[in-house]
């Protein structure tokens, strides 16, 4: 199945010091014809170096590799105001794991399991690569509500004030991880409608994805870390 992505090719660069892990992923993504693997980097140096000089679409990116760790480098990556088309999906081999909020933080779309089916990793790569964020299964939001509700205390922040009174209800939705299509039939709204509401609050917040408006809301008080119990 094609991805939703202009017509082109999505262009992913793989970085994790382990070989073996990236020649599997490879093989994986190689064999579909809207995916091209352009580059990989076993260490987060050079995944930021590659990330610079090939602006992929999507990096996989290993969150424990040497030197420069995934975290670090998803972060100097979400900062380049030259890649603001490239997304961050970060690896971990641990389903509850303490740098996942944080990376989601440092401007990452969401996180996969190394040992995720083949199915679902092209899943993530093409949800992202359309400017979605990775936050529908059910343990990232478990992590971000663990981490979130660890971070600080709720500060509701001016910013939220250019929002509207619907504006507000879609995002604590989001917050909540429900898809455009799980939002619009909450508030009876048509999906393009709710997707026209998710752009807006991006717009007018800043944020780079639904990642960031999922932290925000959590961060802000809008959804509180207890919600999913």
């Amino acid at each position: 199945m094609a991805a939703e992505h202009d017509g082109r090719r999505v262009r992913v660069i793989l970085a994790d010091d382990q070989t073996l892990v990236r020649a599997g992923f490879r093989s994986i993504l190689g064999d579909e014809d809207d995916i091209e693997v352009v580059g990989e980097a076993g260490d987060g140096l050079r995944a930021v170096e590659l990330t610079r000089a090939l602006r992929p679409d999507v990096v996989l990116m290993d969150i424990r590799m040497p030197g420069l760790d995934g975290l670090e480098a998803a972060r100097r990556i979400a900062a380049d105001e030259r890649l603001p088309d490239t997304r961050v999906v970060i690896l971990t081999t641990f389903d509850v794991d303490d740098y996942v909020y944080g990376a989601l933080r440092a401007g990452a779309s969401g996180f996969l399991l190394k040992d995720t089916e083949p199915m679902e990793l092209l899943h993530a790569v093409r949800v992202v690569a359309r400017g979605d964020a990775l936050i529908a299964p059910a343990v990232t939001r478990r992590l971000i509500a663990q981490f979130a509700g660890r971070a600080r205390q709720p500060d509701p922040s001016p910013r939220l004030r250019v929002l509207t009174g619907r504006e507000r209800e879609v995002m604590t939705l989001v917050g909540e991880g429900l898809s455009n299509d799980e939002i619009a039939r909450r508030l009876v709204l048509s999906p393009a409608t709710a997707k026209t509401h998710v752009s807006r609050i991006m717009t007018k917040l800043g944020v780079r994805d639904r990642a960031q408006l999922v932290i925000l809301a959590y961060e802000s008080g809008m959804v509180t870390p207890g919600w999913l119990a």
